[in-house]
């Protein structure tokens, strides 16, 4: 039995518009965020689908220990929330710690799990009371050391952990020869997951699906694919895409290899909402 996940006021699921996760990968200032999200937004709003903004306070998983992470918790979260604020859209960031979990949740509708953490108990557990107690989400990435079927383990954890509001997404499979590769079986295996309470919606990570890891002391990536994976994630029926976006990626202070320019986003978005409206 299929489930949804309720982001603010985005119900993400079956029988629902395609939601649209998409920012910037790190908050490099409120003005940019606001840009970002404002264009996407109207974008989403033409086209049919709704719509969350996405933004990391800080990056804790660079390749280098010299690049740089973002505006920190406090400065990060107040520019989420007047970003929320000023659009009237829901909003999600990551979260790394376990003391993280509490004050994101205040201000954000849904707590996104990194896929390389989306196994460590105490994040799992206390994003899941977080969210439980202020009526948010959570997310979860897949790890790329995951099979389909053991995504059943952190969707439980969260679940008893009291939040019932849980989304899982894709992000690729690291087999060894310098990028992810997109396991579309492994895709509708997710859909079809046989947790608790029924499956849990399936968000699929376009830009960061598009990365090549191990290329030297920043990750490349692949962009120029980013539009061929959207459509063939939402013909395969994805409750979601996730996908981050800026003005300048290759100004950017982080996935500057892999983020898509935002005068792109258009076509993208006009693409995939056909499909979806040609599957209804």
């Amino acid at each position: 039995m299929p489930r949804v996940c309720r982001v603010g006021t985005v119900t993400i699921g079956s029988g629902f518009p395609l939601a649209i996760i998409a920012g910037p990968c790190v908050l490099e200032s409120l003005d940019l965020g606001l840009t970002i999200g404002r264009t996407v937004h109207d974008l989403c709003a033409r086209l049919g689908l709704a719509y969350v903004f996405k933004a990391s306070f800080d990056k804790a998983n660079r390749s280098s220990i010299d690049s740089p992470r973002g505006p920190g918790l406090e400065q990060g979260l107040a520019w989420i929330a007047a970003i929320r604020a000023e659009l009237g859209v829901p909003v999600t960031t990551d979260i790394h710690e376990a003391s993280q979990a509490q004050p994101a949740a205040k201000v954000c509708d849904l707590l996104q799990i990194p896929a390389f953490l989306c196994r460590q108990t105490d994040l799992l557990v206390a994003a899941g009371k977080a969210a439980a107690a202020d009526g948010r989400g959570v997310n979860i990435k897949k790890g790329q050391f995951l099979s389909p079927a053991e995504m059943r383990n952190p969707v439980r954890k969260v679940l008893d952990s009291g939040c019932d509001n849980v989304m899982i997404t894709e992000r690729g499979t690291f087999f060894g020869y310098g990028r992810l590769v997109n396991d579309f079986l492994g895709l509708g295996d997710m859909m079809d997951l046989n947790s608790p309470g029924g499956s849990p919606p399936v968000c699929f990570d376009v830009t960061h699906s598009t990365q090549t890891p191990g290329t030297g002391e920043t990750t490349g990536g692949r962009p120029d694919r980013a539009p061929l994976l959207a459509r063939a994630a939402t013909a395969a029926g994805v409750h979601a895409l996730f996908l981050e976006t800026h003005p300048e990626p290759g100004k950017a202070m982080s996935d500057a290899s892999n983020m898509l320019p935002l005068d792109s986003i258009e076509g993208l978005l006009t693409s995939v909402a056909r499909l979806r409206a040609a599957m209804a």
